[in-house]
């Protein structure tokens, strides 16, 4: 059986982010396609970054180099000077998706344990039902995915995240399958949980205000394959509530996404009349 993880002092500090000459390609000659352009880019350590583009423009694959669940064709990622890889193998990374992908045969309370065990981490009880309250789940330790709504199951999804105690958090998409109001109330309450405990976050997400209500940092990409187009620091304090100085920075980053929108496709000639 493995041995356990040792403390880690390391987790005291948030790690930055650098990506040197970072660049992913799928296939090739003729099939190749470039998903994401050669990109140089440092992110600071303990604070929470948004990278927004349209649609198949390679966030999710720049975020999946930074989480090393994939390989760069060229270049390379250090997160404070470790590889990805280095990170995931002392439990100090971790990544939640859109689909919360909760285990369900296990309750919340074994869902958000399991994570301490899987990184080889002693059991914490205490812990557990500590982010359990902190997340707003009281009441339902013992419940089974199914029993939950779509914004509980994600709020479980983080405190299994954070049951690690990670240094660096990777969301993609993290309340893109919940409605509209749930998804309001969540971007509220849950980045409080990470902001304040100095951890690093990446966040991928479609949505500008929700990416300027989160971040203190919005990274617009261009369109396939993705390059850096504008870099626009958000100096509020949270939490966030609307004003002219949140509704400026939405529609500065909704402006340079616009800059670099797709063409749209060209229009079809009018189907020739029939005479009858």
């Amino acid at each position: 059986m493995p041995a356990e993880r040792a403390p880690d002092a390391a987790r005291d500090t948030a790690p930055g982010i650098t990506c040197a000459g970072l660049s992913r390609s799928f296939g090739t000659g003729a099939a190749r396609i470039d998903a994401l352009a050669p990109v140089d880019l440092h992110l600071e350590g303990g604070k929470t970054t948004a990278f927004v583009g349209p649609s198949g423009c390679g966030k999710s694959t720049l975020l999946r180099l930074i989480a090393g669940l994939d390989r760069p064709s060229e270049g390379t990622v250090r997160i404070g000077g470790e590889t990805p890889l280095e990170m995931r193998r002392r439990a100090a990374l971790a990544v939640a998706f859109q689909d919360a992908a909760l285990l369900p045969w296990r309750s919340v309370r074994g869902n958000i344990a399991l994570a301490r065990k899987l990184a080889r981490m002693r059991p914490d009880p205490a812990k557990v039902d500590d982010l359990i309250a902190t997340v707003g789940l009281a009441g339902f330790e013992d419940r089974r995915p199914a029993d939950l709504s779509g914004g509980m199951r994600q709020r479980a999804a983080i405190a299994r995240c954070l049951a690690t105690d990670p240094q660096l958090l990777l969301l993609d998409e993290p309340f893109g399958a919940v409605d509209e109001l749930t998804r309001a109330r969540l971007n509220q309450e849950l980045p409080a949980l990470w902001q304040a405990r100095g951890v690093t976050a990446v966040m991928i997400t479609h949505s500008i205000s929700e990416a300027v209500r989160i971040a203190d940092r919005v990274v617009v990409l261009s369109p396939r394959p993705a390059r850096v187009v504008a870099d626009i620091a958000v100096p509020l304090a949270h939490p966030r509530e609307k004003g002219p100085a949140l509704e400026a920075l939405i529609e500065e980053v909704g402006a340079a996404l616009a800059r670099h929108a797709p063409a749209p496709p060209p229009a079809r000639p009018p189907a020739a009349r029939i005479a009858s």
